[in-house]
């Protein structure tokens, strides 16, 4: 079994970044029926095999790591303060997706959108306009979020 191991690679200005460098080989129940929303189901019934986590979760382990969020201009997408999130580098940065990004000197975490010719950065949070990236700006992408991590009392 590998040892998990994250590396902090910044913990200035509020933000917690980490990058994953392993990973362990965390193996759980897997139940190929659904779950119930509404009556109980013997679901032990139904388990299909083990799942790695790692597997499931992260798809490029050497080009992904993990944010921790601060804020709330993306709650609407289910992103809240507190929440882990796993980002991937290979994705492309596409109209429609999430994604981390270095805008003038400022780290966040926005949706992509393309109108007419014209890039934005749109909040998921309506008291939070959309940023208009402009020739001006400095904007690189840092990674397309894949998954967010809440713990349930945080939903």
């Amino acid at each position: 079994m590998k040892q998990k191991t994250i590396i902090s690679i910044s913990k200035s200005e509020g933000h917690e970044l980490y990058r994953i460098d392993e990973f362990d080989v965390l193996q759980v129940p897997y139940y190929a029926s659904c779950i119930s929303a509404g009556f109980p189901s013997l679901a032990d019934d139904y388990l299909d095999e083990r799942i790695s986590l790692n597997e499931f979760l992260v798809k490029n382990p050497t080009a992904t790591y993990m944010l921790k969020v601060r804020g709330n201009s993306m709650v609407d997408a289910n992103i809240k303060d507190g929440a882990i999130l796993i980002i991937d580098l290979l994705l492309e940065p596409e109209d429609g997706r999430i994604a981390v990004c270095h805008l003038d000197n400022n780290f966040t975490v926005k949706t992509i959108r393309k109108r007419e010719g014209k890039l934005f950065l749109e909040a998921a949070n309506a008291a939070y306009p959309a940023i208009e990236v402009t020739e001006a700006m400095s904007m690189k992408v840092l990674g397309i979020v894949t998954f967010i991590i809440l713990k349930a009392e945080d939903q």
